[in-house]
């Protein structure tokens, strides 16, 4: 019996084009001034920081601006990177700039799974952060009380099974108990090799049946409730 789904948000819950249209275009056009305006906060010193770590020298305020937009512009799923885009980001949310995009199916399911008694967790290559922004910033309401938790990399990278270990480990669940819900094979071959069920969400195109993992095009199709869900 499924007790947990841990789902992802890219191409999942979320459209991939709100992600590469709206939020990483505006981290981007802000990165440098939020650097500089804010390089003392206490939020904001310990990473850049932990971003000369990463680039393995001491860096300037300029130099550590140039390193995050290259690492933006190489896509690089670097935690500094990802903790200041979720920074930069809540300003936009908090202003209005824009809402967090949830496809309709999946903000009607987790809702239903949340009333029919399953948890929810997020686990994302956005920071925890971010992931808690654009789900209280959606155009259905505050939905964060939904999820009983988030993960991002600081739990390891989202393609390797040890990070999956970690999840169900911290969540004190079997790994057969829990639902992984995903639109990139690598990930749902990281999770199933850890023991958890998978679902592969195919929203632009139609589900193979010979897939590796079961394939569906919406969150309808998953079910809804526990019986449902164990059957995916």
């Amino acid at each position: 019996m499924i007790k947990a789904i841990v789902t992802d948000i890219e191409g999942t819950t979320s459209s991939i084009l709100f992600v590469k249209d709206v939020l990483f275009p505006y981290a981007r056009a802000n990165l440098a001034d939020y650097v500089r305006n804010h390089a003392d906060d206490p939020q904001v010193k310990p990473l850049l920081a932990d971003v000369c770590k990463e680039a393995g020298s001491e860096l300037s305020t300029e130099q550590i601006i140039t390193q995050l937009i290259q690492w933006l512009d190489e896509d690089k799923k670097v935690t500094p990177l990802k903790s200041l885009q979720g920074l930069i980001w809540e300003a936009g949310y908090r202003q209005g700039d824009f809402k967090g995009h949830l496809y309709p199916d999946a903000a009607a399911s987790l809702k239903a799974w949340k009333t029919e008694g399953l948890d929810l967790y997020i686990y994302s290559s956005g920071s925890v952060y971010a992931q808690k922004l654009l789900f209280a910033h959606t155009e259905y309401g505050d939905l964060t009380p939904l999820f009983s938790g988030y993960f991002d990399t600081h739990i390891g990278g989202k393609k390797e099974q040890q990070s999956y270990d970690n999840i169900a480990g911290q969540l004190a669940i079997p790994a057969n108990q829990l639902l992984f819900l995903s639109d990139i094979k690598e990930e749902l071959d990281a999770a199933k090799a850890a023991g958890f069920e998978t679902i592969w969400l195919t929203r632009d195109s139609s589900p193979d049946p010979q897939a590796e993992h079961r394939q569906v095009n919406s969150f309808d199709q998953i079910g809804v409730g526990r019986n449902k869900t164990t059957q995916a």
